[in-house]
């Protein structure tokens, strides 16, 4: 009997010890779970002015001109999604656009729309996500870009006292989560931070930033994360990229931008939708 007892034990102990295993692995998941709490989470269900803002800047050589309030459909709130738009309307029209030397945008046929949280959600560190598709992609000249600014970044608009530092020094520092360079890639989207080079306008693309594969026309989400002294790049809550030793160059409050531009002169027809189910910011606590 005590032999048949033993052999009962001996078959048995692995799922006791499985099920106490599976017990602290649900522990430790719900655990780290609980160390995050959401500070910020906007569904659009609605376009709310107390989250975001238009913002009309001439940058980057665009080819388009940021128009204000959804004008031409560039921005809609609609079926619980915010659709941000390029679209060509036909024919050349005025564009009051500056760039932060005062230049004015020259005439053009193309209209897009650029949001953003500053002077609304700014947060310090954290994790930042979103969840977006394109309507296409992998066309010449697209640029859609879900991205991060400091908060005292002194381009337009300039609403408070202290925004007065110019990109990418701390305080205005640059993290892009998500950019989808069309004219050379099709089903990638590109992430990383932007790195200082210690003077204004100088900044360094290249050295911190990796292109990943992704199906852009479906959803997904797209993440970045400080994570002790490294930023933590993931797709669909996967870590796909880590800029190591980056994120304390980023000890600022930053705000969020969605935009979807047009950067060369390649001619385009229609318009280029990028539509956004949610954002989100988390907070440690």
């Amino acid at each position: 009997m005590k032999q048949i007892f033993t052999l009962v034990l001996l078959v048995l102990l692995p799922f006791v010890v499985g099920c106490k295993d599976d017990s602290k692995k649900s522990e430790a998941v719900q655990s780290t779970a609980s160390t995050w709490k959401t500070d910020f989470h906007d569904d659009f269900d609605t376009f709310d002015p107390d989250n975001w803002q238009d913002q009309r800047i001439w940058v980057n050589n665009e080819n388009h001109c940021y128009v204000p309030d959804g004008e031409l459909g560039t921005r809609e709130v609609s079926d619980g999604t915010l659709k941000i738009r390029v679209v060509n309307i036909g024919e050349q029209r005025p564009c009051d656009n500056l760039d932060k030397h005062g230049n004015q945008h020259p005439d053009t046929e193309y209209v897009a729309g650029r949001i953003c949280s500053k002077n609304r959600k700014e947060f310090v560190k954290g994790r930042w996500t979103a969840r977006l598709k394109l309507s296409s992609n992998g066309e010449a000249s697209m640029f859609p870009a879900w991205w991060l600014l400091g908060a005292q970044n002194n381009e337009s608009p300039v609403q408070e006292e202290d925004e007065n530092i110019c990109w990418p020094l701390t305080g205005s520092g640059e993290i892009d989560i998500f950019e989808h360079h069309g004219d050379h890639m099709k089903d990638e989207f590109t992430t990383g931070a932007i790195v200082s080079l210690g003077e204004c306008d100088k900044g360094d693309w290249e050295s911190q930033r990796r292109n990943f594969p992704a199906t852009l026309n479906e959803y997904h989400e797209y993440s970045v994360e400080w994570e002790k002294s490294d930023l933590v790049y993931r797709l669909d809550g996967k870590e796909v990229y880590r800029n190591e030793g980056e994120g304390d160059k980023y000890p600022e409050p930053m705000f969020a931008i969605l935009n979807f531009a047009k950067i060369t002169d390649s001619p385009m027809t229609g318009e280029w939708v990028m539509e956004v189910d949610w954002v989100r910011h988390e907070s440690r606590n």
